[in-house]
């Protein structure tokens, strides 16, 4: 598939938890349906053609902070083997010794073995996932995220962090503060990313937003353990460059 825009692939974090990001392309989610997903539309089937980007990308990264995000529309499962040792082989050489990756709920069976490929380097791996919320009936019901566990303990079980998702219509400002406390709770680190316009039909509650903005936003906002994303680019990553 061809790509719908080219996107800036490699920045660095400079707030928080500094370390350098890179947005590689992989062979496409597995899962597909979050409703309010166009993320996954950043794939191709073509493994040659993903390793040239993914190659590219990785070739920027310096060594800043000693510590990479790796992040993809989807699992690092999607990623191929070639790019996987490329980013083991980049941290080495880079003195990296902090790698973050993003993964599904569906594939938390198969990480012992992704993270031992880095870990047995003397990497240490940091794995996000993606639950959006903790209200379960909400997350399955109304974003579909796959994920059949209601109880945190054990979804946070095989994961170190976990990305939400506020500007829903549906959400509160006690649901807002009560999904970051239970992230802050059960994870080492919790993402807020707020619901902007895609391709999908999911639209951004901008009564909701403003809930987010006035009463949770100034809250959080300096908090070590909490990055906020008030647009889904602010790591860096993902903006149009032929519109930069």
């Amino acid at each position: 598939m061809a790509e719908i825009f080219d996107p800036v692939r490699y920045s660095v974090i400079t707030e928080k938890n500094p370390r350098e990001i890179v947005m590689l392309r992989g062979n496409g989610c597995k899962w597909r349906r979050c409703r309010f997903c166009d993320y996954h539309l950043d794939f191709s089937r073509d493994t040659a053609a993903n390793f040239a980007i993914n190659e590219a990308a990785l070739s920027q990264v310096r060594g800043l902070y000693g510590k990479l995000e790796v992040i993809n529309s989807g699992s690092l499962m999607d990623l191929d083997e070639a790019t996987l040792s490329l980013i083991r082989d980049i941290c080495l050489q880079k003195n990296i010794h902090e790698l973050h990756f993003e993964c599904h709920w569906m594939h938390r069976k198969e990480l012992p073995s992704y993270r031992a490929f880095f870990t047995d380097a003397g990497i240490a791996v940091k794995i996000k996932i993606g639950v959006e919320t903790f209200d379960a009936d909400f997350r399955e019901h109304v974003l579909d995220k796959g994920i059949d566990e209601t109880d945190p303990a054990v979804i946070a079980a095989g994961f170190d962090e976990v990305c939400l998702l506020f500007g829903l219509s549906g959400q509160t400002v006690t649901s807002m503060r009560n999904d970051i406390e239970t992230g802050l709770a059960y994870f080492e680190r919790v993402c807020v990313n707020l619901m902007v316009e895609n391709s999908t039909p999911v639209r951004p509650d901008t009564a909701v937003l403003a809930d987010f903005m006035e009463h949770i936003y100034p809250f959080y906002r300096d908090d070590p353990r909490v990055d906020i994303l008030l647009n889904n680019t602010d790591f860096g990553v993902g903006k149009d460059k032929t519109h930069e």
